[in-house]
């Protein structure tokens, strides 16, 4: 993920940035709030992470031009040194996603910047697409080059979980336990279910999704 964190005391930024970056983000750094909206502007983030008191435009300010003048919404963690509820409210009104309180824990901060992206991607990504299938996780529907597919409930779960890892193999155990559990029927029965997915899936079009990693699992993708 990249992350921009805008903060006008260079020490916290820099204990951000190593912490986020040892575990693997991309983040990019701000000083002040004129450069930290140009940057929230121009740029390409998964989330900011936003202080209030900041030279040259104030955190909620930024955050209030944010929600206001940009299409894209993306999440928003503020840092404040106040514990007040109103401070607090002021930081959700502007448009914040979540709010900690200085002195904090790294690793809180990090755990809620992860939260509140998967809350944003979850929000957004309530259709799963590969190539020309899609999959309507609210209303179940399954379709490929715009003709609904007919999938039993075993046979969806399977889909679903193989489009979430597409295009990475899945391993035979992986599927079984989201099925299943510790406990699959026997040894047969995903062999049986994958072929019968792939009768629906593929059977009636050219060009085939679901591929066979022999000994290992099963693996959905578009031609390259």
């Amino acid at each position: 993920m990249r992350i921009l964190v805008i903060e006008d005391h260079k020490d916290i930024l820099d204990n951000i940035t190593d912490y986020c970056t040892l575990r693997g983000y991309e983040v990019v750094g701000a000083l002040d709030g004129l450069t930290g909206l140009h940057l929230a502007v121009t740029g390409k983030f998964d989330a900011i992470i936003l202080d209030v008191m900041l030279p040259g435009m104030n955190g909620n300010l930024l955050c209030k031009s944010l929600r206001e003048n940009s299409k894209d919404q993306i999440p928003i963690l503020m840092l404040t040194a106040g514990d007040e509820l109103s401070d607090r409210l002021s930081g959700f009104e502007a448009g914040a996603d979540d709010y900690i309180v200085k002195p904090f824990a790294l690793s809180e901060l990090f755990a809620r910047t992860e939260a509140v992206v998967r809350r944003a991607r979850g929000a957004k990504n309530r259709v799963l697409q590969v190539h020309d299938l899609t999959c309507d996780l609210d209303s179940l529907e399954v379709s490929r080059g715009g003709k609904i597919l007919k999938l039993n409930r075993t046979n969806r779960l399977f889909l679903e979980l193989l489009m979430r890892k597409s295009p990475s193999i899945v391993k035979r155990r992986e599927l079984e336990e989201a099925v299943w559990g510790r406990t699959p029927p026997d040894s047969d029965s995903l062999r049986s279910n994958i072929y019968l997915l792939r009768q629906v899936l593929d059977k009636p079009f050219d060009v085939p999704l679901l591929h066979t990693h022999h000994g290992v699992g099963y693996r959905l993708h578009g031609p390259r």
